[in-house]
Formats: structure tokens, C-alpha cells, sequence
């Protein structure tokens, strides 16, 4: 991949099931080496490791975000995340797969959900027309009486 940000579906096995990553991730790719933003459904995560490596968490508030290198595309890799969500912290290991086929520019990923944007001139026009509906509905009840 050349230089630049791009979203990748991350497919996850293990743990209990009760925390989950965002998927599709954010994989930035700079001289060459790709990197996964992969942020959990908890905040309770205080380190993950990847091989002989320990990462910590890259944010301070919200969810537990993590930044691991990306070395193969479709290969399961084994990682191990730290959870402090019981009464005394468990490492629990977790199977990732990054999605190569599903590896998109960030911009122009297909089947992301994006917020739908409308300009305020769409917004009148649509309101226009709702009022025009409501009018010409209201007219022809009186016309029926």
C-alpha cells in the first residue's frame, strides 16, 4: 500500500465475547509500515501485546484505543488485551484477521455508513415541499365537505 489512511475490516475470535473492536479500522500507512487504530467497545483495557511487544493505550478517555503494526493481511494474528473490568485485571487473548480485500481509502471505502449530509437549501426545499403537501391534502378535504 503506498503512504496514506485507509479503513480495513478487522475480524476478532476469543475473549468472552462482552468487548468488541470497531470495525472497519482505521490502518494508516507511512514509508511503508501499516498501522491499526483499533479502538474497543470498553474502557477497561489498559495494554495489549502483539508477540514480545506491550502497547499502551494511545488515548486517556473514552474507549481503550490501541495502535498495532499490520504486518499480513487475512492471517490470523494472536494478541493478548489486559481488561481491568473484573475484580483483578485478566489478560485474555483474542484472534485478529485484517480483511485485505477490504482494505479502502478512507474516503472512498464502499459499504461504510456515513452520516447523511443535507444542505440547509435542500433543507427548506424539503420543508417547502411537506408544507405544499399538507396544504393541497387540507384543500382537498374541504373540497369533499
Amino acid at each position: 500500500l503506498t503512504d496514506g489512511e485507509y479503513l480495513v475490516d478487522i475480524t476478532v475470535e476469543g475473549g468472552s465475547g462482552r468487548a468488541s473492536v470497531t470495525s472497519p479500522a482505521v490502518l494508516t500507512v507511512e514509508d511503508g509500515s501499516a498501522v491499526a487504530q483499533i479502538e474497543w467497545s470498553s474502557s477497561n483495557y489498559d495494554y495489549m501485546k502483539l508477540g514480545d511487544e506491550t502497547f499502551l493505550p494511545v488515548n486517556e478517555e473514552g474507549n481503550s484505543v490501541f495502535e498495532l503494526p499490520v504486518t499480513e493481511f487475512d492471517t490470523p494474528v494472536t494478541v493478548i488485551a489486559d481488561t481491568t473490568a473484573m475484580s483483578t485485571p485478566h489478560e485474555i487473548e483474542y484472534t485478529f484477521i485484517f480483511e485485505g480485500a477490504s482494505v479502502a481509502p478512507a474516503g472512498q471505502a464502499a459499504g461504510v455508513q456515513r452520516p447523511l449530509l443535507i444542505s440547509g437549501a435542500c433543507v427548506v426545499c424539503i420543508a417547502a415541499a411537506v408544507c405544499a403537501f399538507c396544504i393541497l391534502k387540507r384543500r382537498k378535504r374541504k373540497q369533499k365537505q
